[in-house]
């Protein structure tokens, strides 16, 4: 089950399967797919908030499910039906990445394979003290190459120290996530400092969230940085025809906080 409320600009996304840690179900998959899909087009939600209900996170796939009775399942074999659904998992990475809101992770207890990748996948993370970044593949069998995560991992902490946590299955708490740059902060209601923190985003440029989301995205693949700032200088040249920049500069000069429009 996946609960979804928007309120002030904030929307909050929560996964909600307590009793199964919020293990990701195939409906959920379809459940997120369908908000995220939503977000692309919503332009009154300026910042989104992921969490999990209960004591943990996510635990990751729900690889216990019985997915036998999908629709189409009887058309193929079980390779082609892990396959299927591996490939409809991966595009809850890329919908986070995609949606112009910046997404917050407010994230608790265990952080599990496909969730420590929906949780890379996310602008900024919020981790209260029990969280725990988990990367069990290796010791069971799989390789690393997760849902993006050994892409991931390696652009925000580095390849030795990614490769070291993927080799050596290595669990990752609050402490050594945050001195790694895995997390934004630490707080001790991690719900309440993502929110927090989305309060802080919803008072910049909605101009500046979304473009510089959209750069940053651009960035982790640009072939240099010639190709980079040509993209980047398209986008300042926009941004100085907005009226948020000149009540941007007006505050500024004034020494208040802006209020900005979306104009």
């Amino acid at each position: 089950m996946v609960e979804f409320v928007k309120r002030d600009g904030v929307a909050v996304i929560t996964l909600s399967r307590p009793e199964r840690l919020n293990a990701i179900s195939y409906e959920d998959t379809v459940d997120l797919l369908a908000i995220l899909g939503g977000l692309k087009e919503d332009l009154e939600t300026k910042v989104v908030i992921l969490t999990g209900a209960g004591r943990a996170f996510c635990a990751g796939m729900d690889i216990q499910q019985d997915d036998a009775g999908q629709a189409g399942a009887a058309a193929e074999g079980a390779v082609q039906r892990i396959y299927r659904n591996m490939v409809r998992a991966g595009e809850l990475v890329l919908g986070l990445r995609e949606i112009p809101q910046p997404v917050v992770a407010a994230l608790h207890g265990p952080v599990v394979g496909m969730a420590f990748s929906l949780a890379l996948a996310c602008d900024l993370r919020v981790a209260s003290p029990t969280t725990k970044f988990i990367s069990p593949f290796l010791k069971l069998g799989f390789s690393a190459g997760d849902l993006g995560l050994s892409w991931m991992l390696p652009r925000l902490i580095g390849t030795a120290r990614a490769g070291e946590i993927f080799y050596r299955a290595q669990t990752v708490g609050a402490e050594r996530a945050l001195e790694l740059g895995l997390v934004t902060e630490i707080a001790e209601d991690d719900l309440a400092g993502a929110e927090a923190l989305a309060a802080e985003l919803m008072t910049r440029s909605p101009f500046g969230l979304r473009h510089t989301k959209e750069l940053l995205n651009l960035a982790m693949d640009a072939p240099g940085l010639r190709a980079h700032l040509a993209v980047e200088n398209r986008t300042q040249t926009m941004a100085f025809l907005t009226e948020d920049l000149k009540e941007g500069m007006a505050a500024t000069m004034e020494k208040r906080e802006p209020k900005f429009h979306n104009r």
